[in-house]
């Protein structure tokens, strides 16, 4: 598998690596969070820039996006509007997600943006042309928070991502049973021995699914969310123990 360096940090090499979403409604909460973060031992800072109230200003979301930076320069930031088909807090229409997108992309302001997998193709390949040109990655994703596809289905929504262009394909399902978390390890085994030419991350959501954002490195995820003060999404464990955890399991071999 390729590895991806972004600020001196090689994803898909070593333990999987932590993300930390930040998902404050005001630009003071959001300063608050990061501040807290500082003292924190993470690897990449995640804006879910659809929590914040403001986000129809464009120059305000760039404002903050500095100011962010600024107080962790040396953190990858990933921006992310996470639309409420797959999760997020609000409805938006397709033209202003992707306009966004392609600002954010042009601002100098971010390392990486999140495009979600069916979005569109047509629309999904002119993102990852403005950020590959703007010298942005692109984590591609995927978010069922109903059940867990078929391995077939989890492969092959990986490898779509894959061949549209992004950078770091990204899968998350719902399991309902033990099964559904063992279906989601091994379409992760199977996409990254066979298929993958790119780090991938997957999880199993809620507290089912705990095990694959511990033990996900093992299966061939490359990274893992870990939450500060809030959550983004059903499972994620606090960052300072998911960090222990890791250190444990990979002998701190990052």
């Amino acid at each position: 598998m390729k590895t991806v360096t972004i600020k001196k940090l090689e994803i898909g090499l070593g333990a999987p690596k932590i993300i930390v979403p930040i998902v404050g409604k005001t630009e003071a909460e959001l300063i608050d969070e990061v501040k807290l973060l500082q003292s924190i031992d993470f690897d990449v800072l995640e804006w879910r820039v659809d929590h914040f109230t403001n986000v129809d200003n464009i120059n305000a979301v760039k404002e903050v996006a500095k100011k962010i930076g600024d107080l962790l320069p040396n953190k990858p930031l990933l921006f992310t509007f996470r639309t409420a088909k797959e999760g997020g807090v609000k409805p938006w229409p397709l033209t202003s997600y992707i306009q966004l997108n392609k600002v954010m992309a042009c601002s100098g302001l971010v390392d990486l943006i999140d495009i979600e997998l069916f979005t569109g193709d047509d629309y999904v390949k002119d993102m990852i042309a403005v950020a590959h040109k703007n010298r942005v990655f692109v984590v591609a994703s995927n978010h069922d928070f109903e059940k867990t596809p078929s391995k077939s289905d989890i492969i092959y929504r990986l490898r779509k991502m894959q061949d549209l262009g992004a950078d770091i394909p990204k899968i998350a399902v719902m399991p309902q049973t033990t099964d559904d978390v063992l279906t989601l390890l091994a379409a992760t085994t199977e996409m990254n021995e066979k298929y993958a030419t790119k780090p991938i991350i997957t999880m199993s959501m809620a507290d089912l699914g705990i095990i694959s954002r511990i033990a996900g490195s093992t299966f061939g995820s490359a990274m893992t969310f870990g939450a500060a003060k809030n959550a983004s999404a059903p499972g994620q464990l606090e960052v300072k123990k998911l960090r222990y955890i890791l250190d444990t399991l990979y002998q701190r071999h990052r």
